[in-house]
């Protein structure tokens, strides 16, 4: 069983091996996620090309060398070359390194999920290396379940919870709970955010004129 979590990588050295297309991919999930990144490859696409000379990234051309995962908090090896993948599976094991090679699970000790984003919501879907495929057909389901209403409603979510925080400290769970009814998800599944964020609202506005006793 592998355990599920997310990671803070904002201000961490990360290290892509590798200038291909599933390269560039990942650099810039990384970059997204704050990482530091050092791409090393001999060559790269023109997307990796063109960070490297922002200065978003530091592209090291040449090949992989003994001593490249130094520093790294995590690496992803993204070449066809299985011998490199190797020695680099091999560095990340002595320095008990954070790996995912693309397409070999074997040499991985963590796996990166098929992911739908809608805002700070995140959606992760992971078959442990055996069948990226299942993985992204399962995300495009997902995709037509959470619409990208989601993402500003869970804004206003967040917004409204600490509103009623500060207001009503002694407020039980269950008031929370009952914010979001079966009525709010059908709502936010028909991409209508307004109808969610008044659905809430009404509960709230009943809550406010009746509060519980523990919460007067």
């Amino acid at each position: 069983m592998l355990y599920p979590a997310f990671i803070k990588l904002k201000g961490r050295r990360c290290l892509v091996v590798g200038g291909g297309k599933v390269a560039a991919r990942k650099v810039k999930m990384l970059l997204a996620c704050g990482a530091k990144v050092r791409v090393v490859s001999p060559e790269a696409v023109e997307e990796i090309a063109a960070l490297a000379a922002a200065g978003e990234i530091d592209w090291v051309r040449r090949g992989f060398t003994a001593g490249d995962t130094a520093g790294a908090f995590l690496v992803v090896s993204a070449t066809d070359n299985r011998e490199v993948n190797g020695r680099v599976a091999q560095e990340c094991a002595a320095g008990n390194i954070l790996l995912n090679v693309v397409d070999q699970p074997e040499f991985c000790n963590f796996f990166v999920p098929a992911v739908i984003r809608r805002g700070e919501l995140t959606v992760a879907v992971s078959t442990g290396g055996k069948s990226p495929l299942l993985a992204r057909r399962l995300r495009e389901k997902l995709e037509k379940i959470f619409p990208p209403a989601y993402g500003e409603f869970l804004e206003y979510l967040g917004w409204l919870r600490r509103e009623i925080i500060s207001q009503h400290p002694d407020a039980k769970e269950d008031f929370f709970a009952a914010l979001i009814g079966p009525e709010v998800l059908s709502a936010l599944e028909r991409d209508d955010i307004a109808q969610a964020r008044e659905l809430v609202k009404g509960v709230y506005d009943r809550y406010r004129s009746q509060p519980p006793d523990g919460a007067r």
